[in-house]
């Protein structure tokens, strides 16, 4: 019988990422999908659409990088948030 420890669920690599004027959403390997609205990161919001979507995953999907308004975010900090 195998368990799951508190950090295996803050776990997870990214595979794609949506985004649109109200919400982040990004879909992890395992099958989860994390939806934040993206008024709660201002870089996001007031970026342009062209910028918003001009993402890249970086570490293998840990993270997600808007270079052009110097934006970084982990999956695991956004999993640990909501």
């Amino acid at each position: 019988m195998s368990s799951l420890t508190n950090d295996n669920c803050f776990s997870a690599n990214a595979t794609d990422v949506k985004i649109d004027n109200e919400m982040l959403t990004i879909y992890l390997e395992d099958g989860r999908i994390i939806s934040v609205p993206i008024a709660y990161f201002p870089r996001l919001l007031h970026a342009t659409p062209e910028q918003r979507n001009k993402w890249r995953l970086i570490g293998r999907g840990q993270g997600i990088c808007w270079e052009d308004i110097d934006e970084d975010l982990s999956v695991e900090g956004l999993l640990r948030v909501h």
